[in-house]
């Protein structure tokens, strides 16, 4: 009854795009289950787009990625203080290091098991979260190139979060990163990998991409800008979010609908119900705010308070062309006819993020082989099987 369909060209066609947009590295970021799509496929299909690396926030998820098969570079860089890197080094997976105390533990982990663990060094460089801030650079750096010369580490990487809070605070966090790659470099070390550029200045700021960007949400196809639509980034939404009519109900002028009445029928007409609710990340509050689906080709109005487990909609003017059992599209590529996810996010006052990664472990990813609109695909039109899933920015 609930589906979130993903589309496996879509992704390789957004990591294409980016490839073909910066020319360098791409590192595809994976985190929250790949921004709701189901980490292992959105991981599988980046890494055959040419995605140099896939990414997480935290370990959990990176070793979930390893015992699901995915033997690509790994990433991830948000620890809690009693995270032990012991599984990290073993699976190989790369370590985002934001201070000493982090550094000293994964270099005991790697040292314990006779192993070089692999580090990306994350600096601060104005969002004010996790990274290291200017003032530790030197002794993190010193202690690294001390690590590395001793074999329990080895440096591959660097990188910052930018704020997105304008063009002159952006020029300016580049150039404290700047800073930071002077810095590392004069303790002889020579970063790999060096990326600042998340999803919005990949898509924007060419002086902002050094030699690796990190993409998150436009990889899964979904702008990073309110005034910019997929389409004209060059991207395809990955997810439609689909479900069914389980019973139709023909009702009087005057029927109240859902809970409280806060809509009542004011002509005759066909009332669906869909088994989709707010249990499946549906928000409730968009109950009367004009949001729609796509029922048979056709926008139709969501009307009523939203269940935790239902909704309605009004499909008076095409009752006589529909049934149990007929598609209903909640969102997905408007190039398709679909509702955008950002309608959601725009009646929410919130962002496209928010919404796919709030989609429910009810409703089940598909990852589907088949061509979406625009996209070029040579295989066929399969789904690929894959465990039902639940769902910031990069």
């Amino acid at each position: 009854m609930r589906v979130a369909e993903i589309s496996l060209p879509a992704i390789r066609h957004n990591v294409a795009r980016i490839r073909e947009l910066t020319g360098g590295a791409v590192i595809v970021v994976v985190k929250a289950d790949g921004y709701g799509h189901g980490a292992r496929a959105a991981a599988a299909a980046a890494l055959e787009a040419g995605a140099t690396m896939v990414a997480t926030a935290d370990l959990e998820e990176a070793l979930a990625l390893r015992e699901a098969g995915i033997g690509a570079p790994i990433l991830c860089w948000l620890h809690g203080v009693r995270v032990d890197f012991s599984e990290a080094v073993a699976a190989g997976i790369e370590i985002g290091i934001s201070h000493a105390q982090q550094l000293e533990h994964l270099a005991a982990a790697a040292t314990g098991l006779g192993r070089t663990a692999v580090v990306q060094l994350k600096v601060d460089t104005g969002l004010s979260r996790n990274g290291a801030a200017p003032e530790e650079w030197a002794p993190l750096f010193a202690r690294a190139a001390e690590l590395e010369g001793a074999g329990a580490i080895r440096v591959r990487g660097v990188f910052s979060h930018l704020a997105n809070a304008g063009d002159v605070h952006d020029r300016a966090q580049a150039a404290r990163f700047d800073e930071a790659i002077a810095a590392l470099r004069a303790v002889g070390i020579e970063p790999e990998l060096i990326h600042l550029a998340a999803s919005a200045a990949t898509l924007t700021s060419p002086h902002l991409h050094y030699n690796a960007v990190r993409v998150g949400v436009a990889a899964y196809g979904l702008s990073p800008f309110a005034d910019k639509t997929s389409a004209q980034l060059g991207l395809v939404p990955a997810m439609t979010l689909r479900s069914e009519i389980v019973a139709l109900r023909a009702v009087p002028a005057g029927t109240g609908v859902s809970y409280g009445y806060n809509h009542v029928c004011e002509t005759a007409t066909t009332l669906a119900l869909v088994p989709m609710g707010y249990a499946d990340g549906m928000p409730r509050a968009l109950n009367g705010a004009g949001a729609w689906v796509t029922i048979a080709g056709e926008h139709r109005p969501i009307v009523g308070r939203i269940g935790m487990d239902q909704f309605i909609v009004d499909v008076g003017p095409i009752a006589g062309r529909i049934d149990l059992g007929e598609p209903v599209v909640l969102f997905g590529d408007p190039e398709r006819g679909h509702p955008p996810v950002e309608i959601w996010a725009g009646l929410m006052r919130t962002i496209n993020y928010e919404i796919i990664v709030g989609i429910g472990p009810r409703v089940r990813r598909i990852p589907v082989d088949a061509e979406p609109s625009g996209v070029a695909v040579d295989a066929p039109a399969t789904a690929v099987d894959a465990p039902a899933a639940a769902g910031d920015a990069a």
